[in-house]
């Protein structure tokens, strides 16, 4: 569904809406895309294609790849590193480590500290998704240069980045 024509939106005190200004219409325009591809994402979670389509759901897959990508780690490093809360990823693990795709070890310099790194069979079903994921991206961008490709991914990445920081900067204790 297209983005609602602003010009004859009606006002809250029941009279037409000023017409945007430049500026406004691309944020508008940038509020609605973000609404539909977080609609569209979750419609479909990305899954890729094929018998993995699905088979893995968000917190998951973004668990397991961070686990990859920076290696062992413990349950508030991992929290940190993810923006949300130790008990939130603690929930989380609990069925990776009961599927055996993440395993509970002793830190290497503190033997009493857990951390949890992944397992073969855990780095076997990531690599399985992420291929699967790859296919549905090659996919839905076919008709695409790899500059559009680069460009959205970079413009994708800092979108999240400062997404991100809006967050930590919300959710940072008062200095003081």
């Amino acid at each position: 569904m297209p983005p609602q024509d602003m010009t004859t939106a009606a006002s809250p005190s029941g009279g037409a809406a000023p017409e945007p200004t430049g500026s406004e219409h691309v944020l508008d325009a940038l509020q609605h895309q973000v609404a539909v591809f977080a609609r569209r994402a979750e419609q479909t979670r990305l899954g890729g294609v094929g018998q993995v389509r699905n088979s893995m759901d968000r917190a998951a897959y973004l668990l397991l790849n961070r686990l990859d990508r920076e290696g062992p780690m413990g349950v508030k490093a991992l929290a940190a590193g993810m923006g949300i809360d130790s008990s939130t990823v603690t929930r989380q693990v609990a069925p990776l480590v009961d599927t055996g795709l993440v395993k509970r070890t002793s830190h290497p310099e503190d033997g009493r500290a857990v951390v949890l790194q992944l397992s073969p069979r855990g780095q076997a079903r990531l690599e399985e998704v992420r291929s699967s994921r790859r296919e549905l991206m090659t996919q839905v961008t076919d008709d695409w240069t790899a500059e559009e490709r680069e460009t959205f991914c970079a413009l994708l990445t800092r979108f999240n980045a400062s997404l991100a920081a809006r967050q930590a900067a919300h959710h940072a204790p008062p200095a003081g």
